[in-house]
């Protein structure tokens, strides 16, 4: 896992996530784990490419051209990338949480290697490699900002921002179903799957930790939320996604209405 988590080309980290699965199939909920502490965030493996920018200075990224549909699979790939880092730290760095959360993750993480290749390849079908155009950090910044504390880890990375992406998700498909683009589709749909699940995950680990502190679930959701200053959900939601993933229709509806 630390081999994975500290290299510096995608390509090498997806082989080291790969190299993982006989350990994710192998892993009991009893074993001990002999981990060192995680290093800071900061020094996680991330390529020099692509350059990253403030989300405000992105250009609009629609699938109404090769170009369009170019940009848009590399903001998705650039995301699945940064998911892969944040499964991987969450499972070095919470690891004292036990073996089934570390389990979890290093899953997490493998499904999120396998989605980074279907979208490069993807991309490299428009004459585009990741780290070709610029992209964002606001993702790994709240990594940064949770580095110490996982329930809002939990809260703000898969419960909040992973599941911003199933909101993100229809208005995308329309877009590659109005260009016909079969194979990005095929692709967008194991992400909006598997994504559901790890959303699911997310939302598990926080509902059981709040419920080891005896918090509210709903209460201390949003208050993390405004502690950190994340962006709220933004409407419309994914409300049959969400659903699937752990959210209950109370709390959607409050989140509707902030």
């Amino acid at each position: 896992m630390q081999t994975a988590w500290a290299a510096t080309v995608a390509v090498d980290k997806c082989a080291a996530v790969d190299a993982l699965i006989p350990c994710y199939l192998s892993l009991t909920d009893s074993e001990e784990l002999a981990l060192a502490k995680a290093p800071s965030c900061a020094q996680i493996g991330r390529p020099e490419r692509p350059i990253c920018v403030p989300p405000a200075d992105l250009p609009q990224r629609r699938a109404v051209d090769s170009a369009g549909r170019a940009a848009l699979l590399h903001a998705i790939a650039h995301i699945e990338f940064n998911a892969i880092n944040l499964a991987l730290d969450a499972a070095w760095r919470f690891h004292a949480l036990g073996a089934l959360f570390v389990r979890d993750w290093i899953g997490v993480a493998i499904e999120e290697a396998y989605h980074f290749s279907l979208v490069t390849e993807q991309m490299r079908a428009l004459g585009v490699n990741y780290g070709d155009l610029p992209a964002h950090a606001g993702l790994w910044k709240l990594a940064e900002e949770t580095a110490d504390d996982v329930l809002a880890r939990m809260a703000l990375v898969p419960r909040l921002m992973e599941a911003r992406g199933l909101d993100a998700m229809p208005p995308i498909f329309r877009g590659f179903q109005g260009i016909g683009d079969k194979p990005s589709l095929r692709a967008l749909s194991v992400i909006a799957r598997d994504e559901i699940r790890h959303v699911a995950l997310g939302d598990q680990w926080f509902r059981s930790l709040c419920a080891q502190q005896n918090l509210s679930v709903a209460e201390t959701y949003r208050g993390l939320i405004k502690r950190y200053q994340a962006p709220w959900p933004r409407p419309p939601l994914n409300e049959a996604a969400r659903l699937a993933a752990g959210f209950d229709a109370a709390e959607l509806a409050v989140l509707k209405a902030q």
